[in-house]
């Protein structure tokens, strides 16, 4: 049974392709049924004799699977290419490689193109396009008969346009059709608030050269040294730590449902596996594992899906479009900091279920950028993603809270985006993220602290 507003954005893209008008644009916060949507509105064309066929793309194979599965069930068909069939989940990777007979056929017949999470492809025309996006704009727009183009998170932290994405003129700002936040799923109960905790620690010391420095955050250890965020993240007491209040919060909520599962998100391989270690043998947990190196990891994702197990582990697999509905607790430990990431990985914890306890936790590090992100949350399309041209770093500021270890609900705020995003597959991450940590010879951690941000609390 479709959800209020799948049915209202259904409805207006319908309405648009009928006025002739091919292109849908629509953002919806992650975890709040964006494919079961999409499949809908397929069917609805197909029932309408509208088109013949319909093709669907997305950034990764883990999110073709599950887009796949989703549309073999709203269609009633294998959805996989083959005779017999009326369409084909594939991804943006693959359309390099599609040979002439597979073009024609949308010259030959009416084709629905779906392009999920579009802002992995960049431009709007081709020398400002990226590699996924020049074969978007030389492939398919203008061949298809109608295309839908959805996002949860539609921004890049790069401040190129998006493929397929309408701007206005002059200022450049992002035109949607439909918008779903994730205020107006908390108000639905179609995503869980969630509660994002920060970890810092009062007596950081700092070996370097013989030479002993102590600080009393990681903020300040950040500024005052050549001490890298992987340092943080690859600490052997810092690791324990944030997991052991992982692994408490996911206790307890599994005391009320049975079967709630937590994610860690690691740097790199080797630091996935420190984790797995941690989590099994000094707490006891169930942990699967799953990196780009794993033999059939896209089978390992639908084991753990489908077990009980307490803990995946993963590098770069489950970020995006990942549909694990039992995921309820993220340990962030990864060393991508940027805030389209961030919202991704909160997005895995979000999805509602029908368990009895729909509490969703993330904890990660204090560290600056982390903050920020975390204190913003509630805005989910910052005013400085929405164009084309976005601030140099230089003119970006921060700011953070001096007072940051008291419980606080952060209402109306603005985001600026930190870092550079790949444009490569994220399950393509390399095992460099495991890097030397400069001049730094020791860091020794005392006592840990750590601040709740407790999102969409305020009564609607």
């Amino acid at each position: 049974m479709l959800r209020k507003w799948q049915i209202e954005c259904s409805e207006r893209a319908l309405q648009k392709y009928r006025m002739n008008h091919p292109h849908f644009f629509f953002q919806a916060t992650p975890g709040a049924g964006k494919t079961i949507l999409a499949a809908t509105i397929a069917s609805r064309l197909l029932q309408n004799d509208m088109v013949d066929l319909v093709l669907c793309f997305s950034p990764s194979l883990t999110v073709s699977t599950g887009i796949k599965r989703t549309f073999s069930q709203a269609l009633n068909c294998t959805f996989n290419g083959s005779l017999g069939t009326i369409g084909q989940s594939l991804t943006y990777q693959s359309i390099q490689f599609l040979n002439n007979e597979f073009w024609k056929t949308l010259h030959n017949y009416r084709v629905f193109v779906v392009f999920d999470e579009i802002h992995h492809c960049s431009g709007t025309e081709v020398e400002n396009a990226n590699v996924w996006g020049q074969q978007i704009l030389t492939k398919i727009q203008g061949l298809a008969t109608y295309t839908l183009a959805m996002s949860g998170t539609p921004w890049r932290s790069d401040s190129l346009p998006i493929a397929m994405g309408e701007y206005s003129d002059p200022d450049g700002q992002l035109l949607i059709d439909y918008q779903y936040t994730l205020k107006q799923a908390i108000i639905d109960k179609v995503c869980r608030a969630p509660k994002i905790v920060l970890v810092d620690n009062e007596n950081l010391s700092v070996t370097s050269d013989q030479k002993v420095e102590s600080f009393s955050s990681i903020i300040e250890m950040m500024k005052q040294t050549k001490t890298s965020y992987q340092s943080v993240i690859h600490n052997q007491d810092a690791m324990e730590y944030l997991l052991g209040l992982g692994c408490r919060k996911l206790a307890d909520i599994r005391s009320y449902s049975s079967n709630a599962g937590g994610l860690v998100v690691a740097s790199s391989v080797h630091h996935a596996q420190v984790i797995k270690k941690i989590l099994s043998q000094k707490y006891a947990q169930t942990v699967s594992i799953v990196t780009y190196r794993h033999e059939a990891p896209l089978a390992e994702i639908e084991r753990y899906r489908q077990s009980n197990a307490q803990w995946i582990v993963s590098v770069g697999m489950i970020s995006e479009g990942t549909d694990i509905p039992r995921l309820q607790v993220c340990c962030h430990m990864s060393s991508i900091k940027t805030e389209l990431y961030f919202r991704q990985v909160l997005g895995r914890i979000l999805r509602v279920n029908d368990a009895i306890n729909q509490q969703a936790w993330l904890f990660t590090f204090a560290e600056q950028n982390l903050i920020q992100f975390s204190e913003q949350i509630e805005q989910d399309i910052p005013k400085s993603c929405m164009f084309a041209k976005m601030e140099s770093l230089s003119d970006i500021e921060l700011n953070v809270s001096d007072n940051i270890f008291h419980e606080k609900e952060f209402l109306e705020s603005s985001v600026q985006v930190h870092n550079v995003e790949s444009n490569s597959v994220l399950s393509n991450n390399n095992d460099g993220f495991y890097c030397s940590f400069d001049t730094l010879d020791e860091l020794r951690l005392g006592a840990f602290k750590q601040r709740v941000i407790s999102a969409f609390l305020v009564t609607f």
